[in-house]
């Protein structure tokens, strides 16, 4: 199967932005989500930080709307009483009518207006509600599904408010609605069973029968197109949620996904190609630091060096200026997310560093969440023993500071031997005593629960990594998310993420891959996959990927041992980099953290609105998909200087040394090459939309290339 994009465009300068001048005063936009100031998963991330982009786009006219949780709104969310009188009179009405709405003010960047629903306040019209689906639709919902329950209340009540605003409007309105996942696709459908006047637009982030087949281990993209998903879905007794999800791609006149592996799956599951690919980005802002990703780099990565130290005490056998932290975080789905693979590669990893007689040791840090009752003793002791052992250094040091400015006062060079006297080496030897250690250093941070099922803990005892001195690969597992307050470990993620030298997210099953993006942004070089929509988008976007510090492992193509094999062969590579390599590498991979702004990833947002307008009000709006050129878009070229690593060198490259890190005569200039790449970007091509007016609104008439507006 290709992994084509469904849209008419291969990359961000695919699509043009419209013209200031467009006229949005008569079209409002509704953002319809579960997560909408309600974090259950990554969607609550897609809107949060794409809303900003999308206010500054509409305005007053840009409402989002979610379900009333008391707990998230009473620390984000600010209510308010609507500004819009056509609003106001929708909201009036339903709370007369036994709803209960609320509107505010989500309390993020762009402070976008927030339309909360209290799905519980009407549970008493919920057996009504099925009993309506039922006849209309031939879905029938069971009682005991809690979540569907919900999504029955909510697709309701978002269908009921939708055709209240349009009701309530004097002129007819142009009003899109944008519906995210399936838990909020039922109103979707019901708007248009109504034939409510609204231009609907469906995104799906994951299938759930993509998510529940790969869960079961089962060979999933390679049997795409064979599974009976009618079967499959009753299998696991998710039938009547595949429904709302099939029924809300179908019905929708813009049916979009996240990436383009996403796009393959909803194909052949929700039997519907979708119109376009819709890739998630950040609030690049958020991440930069103007020229200090590499300081703050190093600052991090002194802090995670001292819970190292504390750690592995009475081990700590190993040089930590040569030490590599390596990471993989997110939910735990030991397989979905690519821990085993992970795993096996470190081992096979170990056995090369050791028979090379490498110099280099790797920590690999396992940060996913699992049920835990309280902090391992041996670690906590740890870290109480490093400082210790800080406190009497500091000791010992004011000391020999103190006889030391004394034998300088009176105009003599102090005798070395007499500076430390019986007392200092009695305080220094009981320090020594305390960090002798008769076990290895701990893999767990924490007290599992359920240690002897545990697949990561189970893995680590097959594969035999047990953090001992002759192992070159360390490994650590933090089954709790990170947190700035923890004793343990008090970083944040970003801060984490800031001091490791590469994330790895070797994962089966990833529709889009927030974890790998965000460590672009911030210049830390990931492993991705084929499968991962991330993984997708850049192989698109870069000629070269792993020169730039994203190495794209392919999981889709080849067995499980060739893929760990690949895997290892990363990883190998990367250990030999030497430290001016690594530099020069993370520089390139911030370079890319444009490629992931909503600044330029929320115009395919903005061209699934435009294109759900013209389907649903096609006298109003006009659009006319063109096809690209085979040299449509851009691509990132591959540096022409200094390799990422040796594994890679050319002939232009220049040499290496063993003493890299300190020669000047490397024919690297970091601003020369960032200025080719920049020049290297292709310009953008217009796809033809109208509106209104006669206007065609397309690209820059001077052809101005995306990297314009980068500066």
């Amino acid at each position: 199967m290709p992994l084509a994009r469904s849209l008419s465009a291969t990359s961000l300068s695919g699509l043009e932005e419209w013209d200031e001048d467009f006229d949005l005063e008569d079209a409002v936009l509704f953002e319809i989500a579960w997560e909408v100031a309600n974090k259950v998963g990554g969607i609550y991330t897609v809107i949060q930080t794409k809303a900003r982009l999308t206010s500054e786009e509409w305005g007053e006219n840009y409402f989002l709307v979610g379900p009333y949780v008391e707990s998230n709104v009473r620390t984000q969310v600010e209510l308010i009483e609507p500004t819009n009188p056509v609003m106001k009179r929708t909201i009036d009405k339903m709370n007369s009518s036994g709803c209960k709405i609320y509107f505010g003010r989500w309390l993020i960047e762009g402070s976008p207006y927030v339309v909360l629903i209290d799905v519980g306040f009407t549970a008493w019209s919920l057996d009504r509600w099925k009993s309506e689906l039922w006849e209309l639709c031939d879905i029938g919902v069971p009682w005991f599904d809690r979540e569907a329950n919900d999504a029955v209340l909510f697709g309701f009540l978002t269908a009921w408010l939708l055709g209240e605003y349009t009701a309530q409007c004097e002129d007819p309105p142009h009003v899109v609605a944008h519906f995210h996942e399936w838990l909020a696709g039922l109103g979707l459908v019901l708007c248009r069973q109504r034939q409510l006047s609204v231009a609907t637009i469906f995104t799906t982030h994951a299938t759930l029968l993509g998510r529940y087949l790969c869960a079961g281990n089962v060979d999933f993209y390679n049997n795409l197109a064979e599974f009976n998903v009618d079967k499959e879905a009753g299998d696991r007794q998710i039938y009547h949620r595949y429904c709302l999800e099939r029924a809300a791609a179908h019905c929708a006149h813009v049916f979009t996904t996240v990436s383009q592996i996403t796009a393959i799956e909803a194909e052949h599951l929700l039997k519907r190609k979708p119109d376009i690919v819709t890739p998630n980005g950040l609030n690049v802002k958020k991440f930069s630091a103007v020229h200090e990703f590499q300081n703050l780099h190093a600052q991090s990565k002194n802090r995670i060096q001292e819970f190292v130290r504390g750690h592995f005490y009475g081990h700590l056998d190993f040089n930590l200026d040569k030490c590599l932290f390596l990471f993989i975080a997110g939910r735990y789905e030991f397989s979905n997310k690519g821990a085993d693979i992970f795993l096996e590669a470190l081992a096979r990893l170990n056995y090369l560093l050791r028979v090379n007689h490498s110099d280099v040791t790797v920590i690999a840090f396992f940060i996913m969440p699992a049920r835990t009752n309280n902090f391992n003793v041996e670690t906590l002791k740890g870290q109480a023993v490093r400082k210790q052992l800080w406190d009497t250094a500091q000791t010992v040091k004011e000391r020999f500071g103190k006889k030391l400015y004394e034998s300088l006062l009176v105009g003599q060079l102090p005798d070395i031997s007499k500076m430390l006297d019986k007392e200092d080496f009695t305080i220094m030897k009981r320090a020594i005593f305390a960090t002798q250690r008769q076990c290895q250093p701990p893999i767990c941070t924490h007290n599992m629960l359920e240690d002897s099922s545990d697949p990561i803990l189970n893995c680590v005892r097959r594969i035999g990594l047990f953090n001992s001195s002759a192992d070159r690969v360390k490994i650590i597992f933090h089954p709790e998310f990170l947190s700035s307050t923890s004793p343990l470990l008090p970083m944040d993620y970003e801060e984490f993420v800031r001091g490791c030298h590469l994330g790895v997210f070797p994962s089966y099953y990833e529709p889009w891959g927030y974890t790998p993006a965000e460590c672009t942004v911030m210049g830390i070089p990931s492993i991705s996959t084929n499968l991962s929509g991330f993984g997708c988008f850049m192989e698109e976007h870069i000629a070269d990927p792993s020169a730039y510090g994203i190495y794209i492992l392919d999981r889709r193509f080849r067995g499980v041992d060739e893929s760990c094999n690949q895997l290892t062969s990363f990883l190998f590579q990367f250990c030999k980099q030497s430290r001016r390599q690594r530099i020069i590498q993370r520089n390139r991979t911030e370079r890319l953290s444009d490629l992931l702004d909503w600044r330029y990833l929320g115009r395919y947002y903005t061209a699934a609105r435009h294109m759900a307008l013209a389907k649903a009000f096609p006298d109003t709006y006009l659009y006319e998909p063109q096809e690209p050129t085979s040299t449509t878009g851009f691509r990132y070229p591959r540096p022409a200087s200094v390799p990422p690593s040796p594994a890679l060198s050319r002939h232009s490259s220049p040499h290496h040394s063993e003493a890299e890190d300190n020669d000047e005569d490397e024919r690297y200039d970091e601003d020369l090459e960032a200025e080719k790449d920049r020049v290297n970007i292709r310009q953008r091509y217009t796809t033809p939309f109208k509106n209104k007016s006669p206007a065609i609104y397309g690209g820059n008439s001077n052809g101005d290339s995306v990297t314009n507006e980068k500066n």
